[in-house]
């Protein structure tokens, strides 16, 4: 069990990582949805309470690392479109209102559950995104490789330790992540626009 939490800390943080190159490299956030950034940013704030709070430490070092990658590539999305800004906010907000909201009526077993749902719930504009988008540029494969992998092992812990947070949020992140992957795999994913020519006018004739 150690070695597999060792895993899933590795994954899940490393799994943020080939996004926030890929969004670095290409300048781009196409395909990636700024609710998704929002939800996580909160989420991992929240994971790191419940973990302190339940003393389940093996959450702990993925959350911190999660809540600090999260919030890079909310600082992407303000340097590369100003207008998801507002977005990721929103996002941010919702989620630890209701976490909250949770934790008020149902102590931190409620708690548990909803950060449980949340967290699969996380995925989902994700994954809705990565379905509908035409060009999934700004998406990292390796990054939902991870998070599959991760989800799978948060699983299998979660009914370990009998949390519903994990098993809850595990199965879902597991069914979201490997959408995605298919997705990316499937799509045939094109490259960038290519560049014109240095001197050549895309907008006149060839020729003139």
């Amino acid at each position: 069990m150690t070695v597999l939490l060792a895993i899933a800390t590795i994954a899940g943080i490393g799994m943020i990582v080939p996004q926030v190159v890929r969004i670095h490299r290409t300048r781009s956030l196409a395909g990636v949805s700024v609710d998704w950034i929002g939800v996580g940013l909160a989420l991992n704030v929240w994971w790191s309470i419940y973990a302190v709070a339940t003393e389940l430490s093996g959450v702990l070092a993925v959350s911190i690392g999660g809540m600090a990658l999260y919030g890079v590539m909310a600082a992407q999305t303000h340097r590369i479109d100003r207008s998801g800004v507002p977005r990721v906010g929103r996002a941010s907000m919702l989620t630890a209102s209701l976490m909250l909201a949770a934790l008020v009526i149902g102590g931190w077993t409620g708690a548990g559950v909803a950060i449980g749902l949340a967290y699969a719930v996380q995925f989902s504009p994700a994954t809705i995104t990565a379905i509908r988008s035409t060009r999934l540029d700004g998406l990292s494969l390796s990054t939902w490789v991870l998070a599959a992998v991760e989800a799978l092992i948060w699983l299998l812990y979660g009914a370990i330790e009998v949390d519903p947070a994990l098993i809850i949020g595990g199965a879902g992140g597991a069914i979201c992540s490997t959408l995605i992957v298919v997705r990316i795999v499937s799509s045939g994913r094109p490259g960038p626009e290519p560049m014109p020519a240095a001197g050549h006018d895309p907008l006149r004739p060839a020729g003139v």
